[in-house]
């Protein structure tokens, strides 16, 4: 049988990956709608390989080699539509870069997701690990997730309250990993002016009473002085979840580190700050051969170049180690890592 027009054979995909660990994937395809999702997931059953399905990049670790079929959903549209009241419902497709849907928002002058600027990535992959930053996170305005289904090749549209949303983490973590394509995606942002600026590092940034863009801007500044451009010095974005922990172990914590940033949570459980536990133990700036804690922002590792995934691993392990040690709270890596067997 002839091979599909889309489908290449030993794709390098080194330069896919923000971290720019070194990867070749066996088998690829990029969709440009959801009928050729589809037809690459039948391709993928019929044959019985393994699916990689790769966005951005931007949160993702990958092997030296992927094995069977690995599939980009390059869906490229946006749609607005009034909602109810001052409320608009935003479509996207899965390819669309996550900044250039915030901008696009931020200029139609929406609001519910600026905050969010300057993520990395793709739209697609937004779900997955529920986005958020500075007080927001997706699920404050995702409305639903359409996806074409591994299993039975349909499309199907999940409602935001079915996608078990949660701190870094969602269905397409858990029960559906591995199991569907997300292809598209609805928010329901609102024209009235309602900021989030819970935060005090982007409260101190902005006046008392900040417009739409001004929030944006700021977070665009605070952003690019904290975190290197993958473009420049490839890295992961955030590579520790923060902690959360419970009040009590919060409140011995703070007894003996006053300065420790706490954020209470609706649980009653407490976050912690990641990057300040890191810094605490000395490590920003650290280096271990190929692999360092960025300078000015120590919740991002990076990869100076000849390192691969075993390095990497070895590297974040040994952080975590640190901070254990020293403080009894346990890190948990961020990114998503695609192993060889089950990619």
């Amino acid at each position: 049988m002839r091979e599909p027009d889309a489908l290449e054979h030993a794709r390098d995909l080194s330069h896919a990956n923000t971290m720019a660990l070194p990867c070749i994937a066996e088998r690829f395809w990029c969709a440009q709608d959801s009928a050729s999702v589809a037809a690459a997931l039948r391709l993928a059953n019929a044959n019985d390989w393994p699916l990689t399905v790769l966005g951005g990049g931007s949160n993702l670790l990958l092997p030296a080699r992927l094995a069977g079929l690995t599939l980009v959903p390059e869906l490229p549209d946006i749609t607005f539509a009034p909602g109810e009241g001052e409320s608009v419902v935003v479509e996207v497709g899965a390819g669309v870069s996550w900044h250039a849907l915030v901008t696009a928002c931020v200029e139609r002058g929406l609001w519910g997701i600026e905050n969010l600027a300057l993520i990395p990535g793709l739209a697609g992959a937004a779900p997955i690990q529920n986005i958020g930053a500075y007080g927001v996170e997706l699920s404050d305005v995702l409305l639903w997730v359409e996806f074409v289904d591994r299993r039975d090749g349909q499309c199907h549209r999940l409602a935001s309250t079915a996608c078990g949303l949660g701190y870094r983490d969602s269905i397409f973590k858990r029960e559906l990993a591995n199991q569907v394509v997300i292809t598209r995606l609805a928010l329901r942002l609102s024209r009235r002016a309602h900021p989030q600026l819970g935060y005090g590092v982007l409260a101190e940034r902005v006046s008392k009473s900040p417009g739409l863009e001004e929030i944006f801007s700021a977070i665009c500044a605070i952003r690019r002085e904290k975190l290197p451009d993958p473009r420049e010095l490839p890295n992961a974005g955030s590579f520790f979840k923060n902690p959360v922990v419970s009040a009590s172990s919060a409140a011995q914590l703070t007894q003996r580190y006053p300065e420790l940033p706490c954020y209470p949570q609706p649980d009653g459980r407490v976050k912690l700050a990641a990057g300040w536990l890191i810094e605490r133990c000395g490590l920003k700036g650290w280096r271990q051969g190929a692999f360092g804690i960025h300078a000015r922002q120590a919740l991002v590792l990076v990869h100076f170049g000849g390192g691969d995934l075993a390095e990497l691993l070895a590297f974040s392990a040994a952080i975590a180690e640190r901070v254990h040690a020293t403080f009894g709270v346990t890190l948990v890596r961020e990114p998503r890592q695609v192993h060889e067997a089950d990619s």
